[in-house]
């Protein structure tokens, strides 16, 4: 099995980092939406496995993308782990 890509997520103030780091570390699609649905249909399907996901610090980054954007975030990525057996994430305080 190839090494797993790891990429990690931290210093969060906007969505755009969330994406950024996304896309930075693990190579979102050229046609890559911006928005939520089309960042579930990425991780879920574009990005080649296996690769991990850790979220640092993310309490902060609770504060500052607010409960509800921070709550449906995590829901996304945790149903993309539990879809993909090559993906693995991991959540920091």
């Amino acid at each position: 099995m190839p090494l797993t890509k790891t990429c990690v997520i931290e210093r969060v103030g906007s969505l755009d980092d969330v994406y950024r780091a996304l896309d930075a570390q693990l190579g979102l699609p050229p046609h890559f939406g911006r928005n939520l649905d089309a960042l579930f249909d990425s991780l879920a399907n574009d990005v080649e496995g296996p690769f991990a996901i850790e979220w640092r610090d993310t309490a902060a980054a609770r504060a500052a993308l607010g409960a509800p954007l921070f709550d449906s975030l995590i829901d996304l990525l945790r149903e993309v782990a539990d879809e993909r057996d090559d993906v693995t994430l991991r959540l920091e305080p």
